[in-house]
């Protein structure tokens, strides 16, 4: 059995979306041993920073948070897709031959997965691939990029999904992960009642 790390680190030169100042986490040294006899350190950080899971209230007024989803959805067969020659959008044409299955929990590895810093215009998934992906019953979808879709009118990837009842997560680091098929762990913190939390993300490949 080998286990795969596929999560972001957090600090506060990392990665974040749009290269938002407001996104990067802040970790601010509350006691230390100088002054104290113990040492602390407090966090401020969006909850779509890093690899994170969406909820439909993200996107959907009135949708439902993070603490509605039960825990078993995170631990999960999960299929990661190679499409890594692909420079723009996933479409339902990069989909369609790679055999995906109702009930399945797909992780699209894309160039995204190379980048350490960001780029606006990373690989996202169009309309057309979510919406075929929906048609399917997908479980759950996972993408290399820190959203699964990119400047799209009226947020149309991330609505299609949530409709579906599929869990979307996003900012895994999929770089030195070969296409198959593993375990998924997702497990997010348990917060209430928030649209989104920081997921640590790991496939075990037996």
């Amino acid at each position: 059995m080998k286990i795969h790390d596929i999560s972001m680190t957090i600090h506060e030169d990392m990665m974040v979306y749009n290269d938002m100042d407001k996104k990067k986490p802040r970790l601010i040294e509350s006691a230390n041993f100088k002054q104290n006899r113990h040492y602390e350190t407090d966090i401020t950080m969006n909850l779509h920073t890093g690899t994170h899971i969406d909820a439909p209230l993200h996107m959907i007024e009135g949708g439902a948070p993070m603490s509605e989803y039960a825990i078993e959805q995170y631990i999960t067969s999960a299929k990661v897709l190679d499409l890594t020659e692909i420079s723009d959008s996933v479409t339902e044409k990069d989909l369609i031959e790679k055999g995906i299955q109702e009930g399945d929990f797909v992780l699209l590895k894309t160039k995204n997965s190379y980048e350490e810093i960001f780029n606006k215009g990373f690989v996202f998934l169009e309309k057309s691939g979510a919406n075929y992906l929906a048609r399917i019953g997908i479980k759950g979808i996972g993408t290399d990029a820190l959203g699964i879709e990119r400047s799209q009118p009226d947020h149309e990837t991330h609505k299609v999904l949530f409709e579906k009842g599929i869990i979307i997560l996003e900012g895994l680091r999929l770089k030195d992960i070969q296409e198959g098929t593993y375990q998924l762990i997702a497990l997010p913190i348990k917060i209430l009642s928030t649209e989104a939390a920081p997921v640590r993300a790991i496939l075990i490949e037996q």
